[in-house]
Formats: C-alpha cells, structure tokens, sequence
C-alpha cells in the first residue's frame, strides 16, 4: 500500500512516495504547460518505474494521494483565466475597483505615478440588481429577480465563461444570493462557472468578500478544467485510492468541495512545506524556525515560532486582495530558474524573471540565453553538470558559463567567474534581505532561530544566506528536494468556518456567539460525514478575531469548547491583550475591545508519519567522497571534496567546505559550517565560531 504527495510547481512537479514500511522516495518531473496533468502523471510514471512495477499496479495499490497546484496562483498572476462577469447589489458594482484606496500594495497610495488599478472584472461585465440585506441579516428590500435575469442574460451575451454573486451583507444572510445565482444559472447555463461571495468567505468586509470571489470566479474554470482531466488520467490508470486537494490554510479537501471554491487552492503547494519544517524541528529539538523553500521559480519563506504554524487573512496575490485564512508564507521571485540581467542604470539584478522549466536555464540547451541561479551554480562548481537529477538530465556547462559571460561579464567588464560571483553574492544578498524584511517585521531575531532547507535549491543556497545573517542552524531534510510534498503528509483533512458578529465586548451577546459555534459545529459535522469521519473522531479548535476599538487591525486568540460563559469572554480578552504587547510590543488594559468573527477549524484525526531512521555509523566520513571539485567560496577557489549521499552515515561528520550530492539535490557546505548527518539521513549544518573556522577546529 502507498501513500503519495504531489506538488505541482513553476518548474518541476514533485512526487514523494511512502511505502508500507515508511521508506520514502522522490521523483521529480518537469511541470507541463498548458496542462499541468500531463507532468502530474509522467511523475507518477517515474515512481511506478522505479519501484519497478507497472503505473496501474501502484495506482491501485495507493490508499491515499494528496495533490498541492500553483495553477491557480499562476492563472492569477499570470493574468489567463476566464471572462468573468458579477452581479452585485445596486450601488456597489465598483466596491472591487475603489477598493478603500488601494492602488498597489507595494507602493504609497498617493503615488500619483502609479497606473490605476486593473480589476480583474472590467466595469461593463460588473451588473446591479436591486436588493438589500441589513448587517443583522434582516431583508430591508427584496431581491429584484428581474434585474438578475437581464444582468444574466447581457452578460451571456458579452461572453461571459464565469460569473461571482456578490451582495451586501450576505455573511449574515445569502439567501438572496443563493436565488440569484440559481436564475443566473438557468439563464446562463450549466457551463458557466458560477460561486456566490457567502460560499467562498462568510465573513464581514464587502470589499475583502468581494475581492476574493472575484478571484475565485476568474481563476474557477481553469482549475475545475484541470481537476476534472486529472481524476478522468487517474481513473482510466486504474487509480484505488483518495484523492485530496492540498488547500492554502493548511488543510487537505476533496476535488469536490474545491471545485467550486477554487481560491482555496492560491497557494496550495507552499502552504505545506511550514508543516514539513515543524516536523524536522522537532527531530532536531528546534520550536523557533524559518522555513526556506527554494525551487525553480521563486522562494518561499515561512516564520515558526514555538512550533506555530503562522496564518493570515491579510494576504495579497500581485495586486488582488485575497481574505481567506492562508498559512502566512512571503514568496519571493529568486528560484533556481531566476534570470540574471543589468537593468537600464547599468545594476545586477536577479529575478523575479525566471526561465521556468521551457525553454529553461541556458544550461539545459533548449534555446534559453540568459544565465540564471542555476547556470551560476554550474560556473561556481556547487552542482555537477552530469549529475542534475541524478545524471537524467544532462546539463551543459559551456552554455551556462557562454550566457554569464556575455549577458553579466561583458557589459560589466568582468571574466566569468568574476561575474558569477558577483551574481551569485547578488541573489544572495537579495534573498537574506528578504528574510530579514519578513522576521523584523514580526519582531523575530534569525540569530534566535534555524533555517529549515528545502526544495531542489534550497540546501544549496540556504546555507550561504545563513552564513549571511549569521544564523547557526541549518536543517537540510532528506526529503529537501519534494520538502512541500512531504509537508502534505504532515497536514490535517478538516474545514475552515467563520461567523462575523460585530460588537462591543460590553454589549455581547452570550446566547449569539454560543449560537454561532453550534451552526459551525453542525455544517462541521455534516462535512465530516461526506469524507466518512465520525464527529467523535473530530477536533474542533475555536478561535475569535478582537481588536481595540477604533483599531484597523484585529489580532485572532483561542477561545475554550463547550458552552461560552462571561468568564469566558473575560480571559479572551485578557489572552488579546497578552498577545497585542507579544506581537506588537504594546496593550492598552484600559481601552475598550470589540469582537469581529468568530472562527472554527474542524479536522480529523490523521495517521502518523513514521520514517525510517537509520543506525549510527561514527563520524568518520572519508568512504563517502566520490572526487573532488573546484569550487568558490568567499571569493577563492578551493579543491572541494564531494560526498556520496547515498552512501553517508547517521552521526557522520564533514567539515566545510564540502558538497554533498544527492539524486535529486545537492548540499553546500560552506567553509564556516560544519555538517553531521542525522539519523533520518538529514543534514544538519552548525556554524563553527570564528577561532575555530581561522584554525580549521572540528568542532
């Protein structure tokens, strides 16, 4: 029996396969453009070659396959999905374009400079019905079904492959919205995409609602296109098992629950790898952690503190505006496949533009000519050209070292390996500043934490940018290169639910907040029964969102089972308070507080990860060197011995510099670290003090 994880990224789809036993192995595919399923399967073809058994057999030997995309963050990003039309409450169609003044949000709003806003639905496609729902959920003016059937009918008519249902205050009451998107859909028809603002975020703030269904409405078709082909290549290969969606809170979902909620799945393959780096804290003792995970296209950094995954509803994707819970990781455009150029002043950049998997880095000889990270790692003499993936796909290294020389060296007046140095300290440096942008901002010191490296050029740059910010920990995972996969096994299979009810502490209502955690727990439970889950096998964690009154912000603490009391209420305030001066350094006892949503996360009980650990072997090292290598570090060339990985050792020790060579990545070890191999046949990188490094010292 297997269980498997797949992550489908920018430029490679990752496979992780656990056997019966715990024994895990990796497989990597490049991701296939347009449709991504084709790359989904060839991974899958490539772990039933190598357990040497045929792809019908292993599919129906599978119990469980979880699934995490980036089709639809990239749809999103990328500007390609569906003709979208909405339908909103009369007076409100351009909530989505004036957006509380928003222009960018990585500029000042009032830089006069700054392009207005494109909004993803044009101003013709966004249609008025009339209809009026209160904040308590009261119909102060029916709905007008005729408006709905003629914005219907004209956006039929536009072209429209796609439609989002957004009226006010339909958190607290959707019937109307519900009716409408029902006669939508017989003028319509059944191919058109249609979700309603209430089914994708049930929670107060029209704009933040109205943001995000029109993000799920224009990236739905796509996504639901591309799910329904996956399950029809599972199918028709015989596939036994279950199949759930990796969803951006950090929880796991049927195909069918997300089809028509697509936005749960923007930033579905990353939100798993902060479970991945929790998981190898733990084995190596570590709560405070900074997980790093590098692939081909872009980075992805998550802060973990005390063992917390971290999550936001303040999240924004390029320039949309999406509120649902999301586990909190910064993305950054520096990957493997990052482009290295000299922008209009004459400066070395590098990224966010990336060669992706077609036509790639220079190196794989497909017709890219611009270097990126990768071509730099081949010139610096971190990566083996003939062993990239384990020598299946052949690299060539007159191409990288072509590229660098021509678009970086030349026009900076540098040989080589001048420019690839100064490349590589570029992407470096960009990278650390990107850390240390994200950790100060939330009041975290790196120097207090160890990095978690992962993704296929994680553990070789993770323990540079470490070096950087002086961090002293590094954990490179064996499972580095499919790090996000494995985080999938780590996550929980459960639902998301939110009931917004503002007031004032002073003028709660006890018997609203009790009602509003009951009718979460019933359509909790309802949603277990359709995944086969016995509501006593449930867990069920209540949190509320409070802030200061008169505060922007709210700041989300724990809230006790059973029946709420005054009590109750009174120590939540008090843990708002305790976690206000944590996050902020400060609280104001004396100020009123107000509560804004009430929050429930529901997950079943899920079976536990056990990975084979490995017998301690000594700490000498020697037998595992393949050769030697020259290779850059801190501006000299030094002659660089290279371990086999697959035949390194729990408790094994080696000293930096050194390069460890995996099959599907490769491990740098500086001249300032010192790595040991632990007993899951992880690396763990520790910085050695300055006298030590000067005098060459094992520690």
């Amino acid at each position: 029996m297997f269980n498997i994880c797949i992550d489908v990224g920018g430029t490679f789809t990752d496979c992780l396969v656990m056997d019966s036993k715990g024994s895990l192995r990796q497989f990597k595919s490049p991701t296939t453009y347009p449709d991504p399923s084709i790359g989904f399967m060839s991974s899958l073809e490539k772990a039933a070659q190598g357990f040497e058994i045929a792809l019908q057999s292993m599919l129906s030997d599978v119990d469980l396959l979880i699934h995490g995309t980036t089709l639809a963050t990239n749809t999103l990003i990328n500007r390609n999905g569906a003709k979208t039309g909405m339908i909103t409450t009369r007076g409100f169609r351009d909530v989505v374009e004036i957006r509380r003044g928003y222009k960018n949000i990585r500029t000042s709003m009032y830089n006069v400079f700054v392009p207005p806003y494109d909004p993803l639905i044009p101003r013709h496609l966004r249609k008025e019905a009339e209809e009026r729902v209160l904040f308590d959920g009261s119909v102060h003016t029916e709905l007008n079904e005729d408006d709905v059937r003629k914005a219907a009918a004209e956006l039929k008519e536009k072209g429209c492959q796609s439609l989002a249902v957004c009226f006010l205050h339909s958190y607290a009451n959707d019937d109307h919205e519900k009716r409408a998107a029902a006669i939508a859909r017989e003028v319509m028809g059944d191919d058109v995409y249609i979700t309603t603002s209430a089914d994708i975020l049930s929670v107060w703030r029209e704009w933040e609602r109205f943001s995000t269904t029109s993000v799920s409405a224009y990236t739905g078709p796509e996504v639901k296109r591309y799910m329904e082909n996956l399950v029809s290549r599972l199918d028709e290969n015989q596939f036994g098992g279950t199949l759930l969606m990796m969803l951006s809170d950090g929880l796991v979902e049927t195909v069918e629950y997300c089809k028509p909620r697509v936005v749960n799945l923007i930033g579905s393959g990353p939100a798993a790898a902060p479970a991945a780096a929790i998981y190898m804290g733990n084995a190596a003792g570590q709560k405070n952690l900074l997980s790093f995970d590098m692939g081909g296209t872009s980075i992805d950094i998550g802060l973990i503190q005390d063992g917390r995954i971290p999550t936001t509803t303040d999240a924004w994707v390029q320039d949309e505006r999406v509120a649902i819970k999301m586990v909190d990781v910064k993305s950054a455009g520096a990957g493997g496949g990052s482009i290295a150029w000299i922008d209009s002043l004459g400066l070395l950049r590098v990224g966010p533009q990336s060669a992706g998997s077609t036509p790639g880095p220079a190196c794989y000889g497909n017709g890219g000519e611009d270097p990126t990270v990768t071509d730099l790692d081949i010139a610096l003499g971190y990566m083996d050209p003939d062993f990239f993936l384990g020598g299946e796909i052949p690299l060539d290294p007159e191409l990288s070292r072509n590229a660098i020389q021509d678009k970086i060296g030349d026009p900076l007046g540098m040989n080589v390996n001048e420019a690839a140095q100064a490349a590589m300290t570029t992407v470096v440096s960009y990278m650390a500043d990107q850390i240390t942008e994200i950790s100060t901002t939330v009041g975290f010191d790196v120097r207090d934490m160890a990095i978690v490296a992962g993704g296929g050029a994680g553990p070789m740059h993770a323990p540079f940018i470490a070096e950087r910010l002086g961090v002293p920990n590094v954990i490179v995972p064996t499972i580095a290169a499919t790090y996000s996969a494995f985080g999938m096994f780590a996550m929980d299979v459960g639902r998301n639910y939110a009931r917004s009810y503002i007031v004032r502490a002073d003028n709660l209502e006890l018997d609203r907040v009790n009602a509003h955690y009951d009718d979460m727990r019933e359509e909790a439970v309802d949603g277990f029964a359709s995944q086969g889950v016995k509501p006593e096998d449930g867990v069920f964690h209540r949190t509320c969102e409070i802030r200061y009154i008169g505060q922007y912000h709210e700041v989300e603490v724990d809230m006790p089972d059973g029946h709420l009391t005054d009590a109750h209420i009174q120590t939540a305030i008090e843990a708002f308070h305790d976690r206000h001066k944590e996050l902020y350094t400060f609280n104001m006892h004396w100020k009123g507080v107000e509560f804004l949503t009430f929050r429930l996360r529901a997950t079943a009980p899920k079976k536990p990860i056990h990975m084979q650990s490995n017998e301690l072997a000594g700490p000498d090292a020697s037998g595992a060197i393949k050769g030697h290598r020259d290779a850059w570090f801190d501006g000299k060339i030094f002659d660089t011995p290279v371990y086999d990985g697959g035949k390194l050792g729990a408790g094994n020790e080696i000293q930096g510099p050194a390069i460890i060579e995996e099959p599907t990545t490769t491990v740098v070890v500086p001249a300032s670290y010192r790595c040991t191999v632990d007993n899951l046949h992880g690396y763990q990188l520790e910085l050695k003090t300055k006298s030590q490094a000067d005098a060459g010292v094992t520690l």
